[in-house]
């Protein structure tokens, strides 16, 4: 079912850190675009080039007033140490309780490399009166997002 043109459900999680920090989505609503950008788990490979390219397009993002989380199942522990490896500038948002995969509907379990409720790939744009207005879901985890589709979004939002 797509979220497009319907409310973001917001959702409280952890903030990727070695301090973990609660994170509240709608604490962001309303001052600027928001870009929910889930991935399956840090330090692979699809996964850090997708983050990587994102915080070089981090520019174009701030520029459009957007404010970028990535977002996963994995540790705060780990997105900290993600985070830090890559010189990620945006706050990367531990969901180990599924509480925005579930939201979402972007659960993925992948039996074969032993790895349940994780998340698919996914990238959503929400406006500033907090509806989404952009939805992507990969078909395969493996495939990253159109960039510029993306960028245009959160121009438009």
């Amino acid at each position: 079912m797509s979220l497009e043109g319907n409310s973001a459900p917001t959702f409280t999680a952890t903030l990727g850190s070695d301090e973990p920090e609660p994170f509240d989505l709608s604490d962001h609503l309303g001052s600027g675009p928001v870009v929910l950008a889930f991935f399956p788990g840090a330090f692979t490979p699809v996964c850090t080039n997708e983050m990587v390219t994102f915080e070089e397009h981090a520019d174009e993002i701030e520029a459009a007033g957007a404010t970028l989380f990535g977002v996963s199942a994995d540790s705060p522990f780990t997105l900290g140490a993600f985070a830090e490896e890559y010189d990620l500038g945006f706050d990367l948002v531990s969901d180990m309780g599924e509480a925005a995969i579930g939201a979402y509907g972007v659960g993925l379990d992948a039996p074969g490399l032993g790895l349940y409720g994780i998340a698919n790939r996914a990238v959503f744009v929400l406006d500033d009166e907090g509806a989404v207005v952009y939805e992507w879901v990969a078909d395969d985890p493996t495939n990253e997002p159109d960039y510029e589709a993306v960028l245009d979004a959160i121009r438009a939002a």
